[in-house]
């Protein structure tokens, strides 16, 4: 058993970046390595499944958790349970979409093989594992599930190496057992409800009979066309052919404005996540109204937020309260909410890379939207460059 300590992997971090960054030439390695399926839980899966639960923890003990324009801050047992209940449901996701994807292999063509078939859904779980660390900063959580379509991008093509499954039925096989996964998911997450009812159900998807592509619909999601995957999937490729270094905070800071009509500047914040990205934000306010215009770099994960245009994700959610909307503009991402409390936030994904987003509580939502584009958003897209 060489899991971890494969010449050509190196250790787990090197095994990680190797399966997101270089899937292709990272296949046949996993492939003929020698590792059953309780290796593949406690030397690999079991460290990067914690990822996301702790940073959730930390998140959520220094900036509450948001749930449609409403912050709580969990209690430190509750969180701990959260957490743990998590970290648990990870590893019960990769034991039930491992035994799916073994059952079903032969209906496709492929080899029912227990090994290859946990390497494959480890494999695929590896990029929204790492994401997961993006908990600790509400504003960049919601990229953890352009990661997850990423993962689906690799079970794709893992799926022909590992388990033998034809190229040509690849495609539905993807889509089969992500779909038969996710409702077996769902009743083990029933199971476990009086621990944690953070788990929302319904049927998971609406599936059709071509593999080229089948629009899905994922509750607390939206709208998910499949047929982009392949696309997706060259997106985060690419990153291995070059360095993606953050931009630097001063440049970022000079496309705040100084002040936002009648509201006046009074803060000026930056942060950074090392190689993931930098971000810089402001505060203004006018009288009893403030909003906080941010401008975020996702360096590093750049290739995942441009995923989430390229996915084409559409979600719509309206109550008495106000509504919630994500959809894609020409390739970028836009989310919108409000409040009719008066608070609202606007976020618009600008050259696949940077997220510019407006929050607080303002006259309407087009002081939001407004706010957005007060940044230059050509200036923004050719920092990249």
């Amino acid at each position: 058993m060489d899991l971890g300590n494969s010449p050509q992997l190196g250790g787990l971090v090197d095994r990680a970046k190797a399966i997101i960054l270089k899937p292709g030439e990272t296949w046949p390695v996993l492939a003929a390595e020698q590792a059953t399926p309780g290796d593949i839980i406690t030397r690999y899966a079991l460290p990067l499944a914690a990822i996301g639960p702790i940073a959730g923890f930390i998140g959520g003990q220094l900036f509450g958790i948001s749930m449609f324009l409403v912050t709580f801050k969990p209690g430190l047992m509750t969180g701990l349970t959260m957490a743990l209940t998590s970290f648990v449901m990870s590893l019960v996701s990769l034991v039930i979409v491992s035994l799916v994807a073994e059952f079903l292999a032969p209906n496709f063509g492929g080899e029912a093989n227990r090994n290859q078939a946990f390497k494959l859904v480890a494999a695929a779980m590896t990029p929204g594992w790492v994401a997961g660390i993006l908990g600790i900063i509400p504003a960049l959580a919601a990229l953890a599930i352009i990661a997850g379509l990423y993962g689906i991008y690799l079970f794709y093509k893992g799926a022909t190496p590992l388990m033998k499954v034809p190229e040509d039925k690849s495609p539905v096989y993807t889509v089969v057992v992500v779909v038969a996964a996710f409702v077996l998911s769902l009743i083990a997450a029933t199971i476990t409800s009086t621990v944690t009812n953070a788990l929302g159900v319904g049927p998971a998807a609406m599936m059709g009979n071509s593999g080229d592509s089948v629009e899905v619909n994922i509750p607390g999601v939206g709208k998910v066309d499949t047929g982009n995957i392949g696309q997706m999937g060259k997106q985060m490729e690419a990153v291995a052919n070059g360095e993606v270094t953050p931009i630097d905070t001063a440049k970022l800071q000079a496309l705040l404005p100084a002040s936002l009509g009648a509201y006046s500047r009074t803060s000026l914040d930056t942060g950074a996540m090392g190689a993931m990205g930098k971000g810089v934000s402001a505060t203004y306010t006018s009288g009893d109204k403030s909003i906080k215009l941010s401008v975020i770099d996702s360096a590093g994960l750049g290739a995942l937020a441009g995923m989430a245009g390229a996915a084409g994700m559409e979600q719509s959610h309206e109550d008495a309260d106000g509504y919630d909307r994500t959809k894609s503009v020409n390739g970028q991402l836009v989310m919108e909410k409000w409040s009719k409390s008066g608070r609202g936030e606007f976020s618009q994904q600008v050259g696949g890379r940077f997220f510019v987003s407006a929050e607080g509580e303002a006259g309407s939502i087009d002081e939001l939207k407004s706010a957005v584009a007060s940044i230059d958003q050509g200036a923004l897209a050719g920092l990249a460059k």
